[in-house]
């Protein structure tokens, strides 16, 4: 490794309470009565089954993790961030475990970082907040990357595809994102099966007032969440078609993979759209949504399914099968995606503000310099890495390690064996 600029050191980091409610990395780490917890009205979710845990999602646990920050330092002081949902349990995976692939290697090395890291974690991981960890640890070998070659991240990844992105709304106030300038709009599902006839059709009659107060020819999205079962959301999609509903999102468990090809053969002839993906986990996952042709569209989260690695394998894989992907939230990791790939169009901006009535940073305080969308684009800025500045000054290292310790594995990695001959691998 002569000449090269390695990886120095390893650091994970989980943000303490804020008393204003800044959400960090975890969108739904948020001040009570905000709109994304309950505050205006119910949201549909897997444990509404149980009505004590209608009201807050909060009340259940939702975010009962919290942000994990991973920052990958290399030897000139030159520092990489990725962000996720893990908490300290994530930062024990990081510094205890993921830390090892990385530190002493070559920043360039992306691919084989991330397939020690996957192929180290199997016998626990898979998906979930294992992939999460890793997720934030490729983040910041990315951003490291960009930095120490003075581009942006889409730059690394081939370039611009398109010269601005347009942007729509999750939101509880599509009447307001409309007026900002969103192409879209995505509201929260407010009712599942576990309330009958009558929550189907309060489910009607919320989208229907949001339909009338946005006109006819704002496209309206719904948000189910993981709430719904096979007859369910059937019958939503055929009810809400009238009323011109563009796609239905996430309205099965992520694992239901028939379900959602059974939801698909139902609603032959139907003009609303299906999508899921946010809480799938590497191209594994995402090869049996395509496999099955069950959805439309395809929302991985880039902090979450593994990364930037993992996610251009996902766009590549879905751009082979003419299938479009419009990620979840994740800010500037997903901006600089989609601005390198065609199958990419449109992004999505979760309206984090308590009433969202205005447009706030996804990632609350954690970057000051976030970019943000105005009259529905996001515009990213010429700047190395993913762009933005990390504020540390709430955050805390829970696992830190000592220099030595991480010196010491820098060095094992250094001193690798090569093999000394050509080996024929089939």
């Amino acid at each position: 490794m002569s000449g090269v600029t390695t990886v120095k050191a390893v650091r994970a980091y989980t943000q303490t309470p804020a008393a204003d409610g800044d959400q960090g990395a975890d969108c739904h780490d948020v001040a009570d009565n905000h709109w994304i917890d309950g505050g205006m009205g119910p949201i549909a979710c897997p444990m509404a089954v149980y009505p004590q845990y209608r009201a807050s999602r909060k009340s259940w646990g939702i975010n009962a993790l919290g942000s994990l920050v991973v920052e990958v330092e290399d030897e000139r002081g030159n520092v990489g961030v990725g962000v996720t949902i893990g908490g300290g349990a994530g930062c024990q995976l990081v510094e205890g475990h993921l830390s090892r692939f990385v530190e002493g290697q070559d920043p360039r090395n992306v691919e084989l970082m991330w397939d020690q890291m996957f192929r180290a974690t199997l016998n626990y991981g898979r998906k979930g907040l294992p992939l999460q960890a890793i997720s934030a640890v490729d983040l910041a070998l990315w951003d490291l990357l960009g930095k120490q070659r003075g581009e942006p991240v889409y730059q690394l990844l081939g370039g611009k595809t398109k010269p601005r992105l347009p942007v729509y709304s999750t939101t509880a106030r599509p009447d307001i994102a409309k007026k900002l300038g969103f192409v879209a709009a995505k509201i929260p599902c407010p009712h599942g099966p576990a309330e009958g006839d009558q929550g189907l059709d309060k489910n009607v009659q919320f989208f229907k007032k949001w339909r009338d107060a946005v006109g006819p020819d704002f496209p309206l999205m719904l948000d189910c969440y993981m709430a719904l079962s096979v007859p369910y959301a059937a019958r939503l999609a055929r009810r809400l078609e009238p009323l011109g509903l563009k796609w239905m999102e996430e309205f099965l468990p992520p694992d239901d993979y028939e379900g959602y090809k059974q939801v698909r053969e139902s609603l032959r002839g139907c003009g609303v759209l299906l999508t899921t993906g946010e809480h799938e986990y590497t191209r594994y996952g995402f090869k049996q949504l395509l496999s099955s042709r069950c959805v439309d569209i395809l929302q991985p989260d880039i902090t979450w399914l593994g990364g930037m690695t993992e996610a251009r394998r996902v766009v590549a894989m879905a751009a082979a099968e003419d299938v479009v992907i419009i990620p979840h939230g994740s800010s500037v990791y997903s901006y600089h995606l989609q601005y390198a790939f065609n199958n990419c169009p449109v992004a999505e901006f979760i309206n984090l503000s308590p009433d969202a009535d205005k447009i706030t940073p996804y990632f609350g305080g954690l970057f000051p310099d976030e970019p943000l969308p105005k009259d529905g684009f996001i515009d990213l800025p010429e700047k190395p890495g993913f762009g933005v500045t990390l504020d540390k000054s709430r955050l805390t290292r829970p696992f830190p390690r000592t220099e030595e310790e991480s010196r010491k594995q820098a060095l094992a990695n250094i001193n690798a064996p090569v093999p000394d001959k050509p080996v024929f691998p089939l």
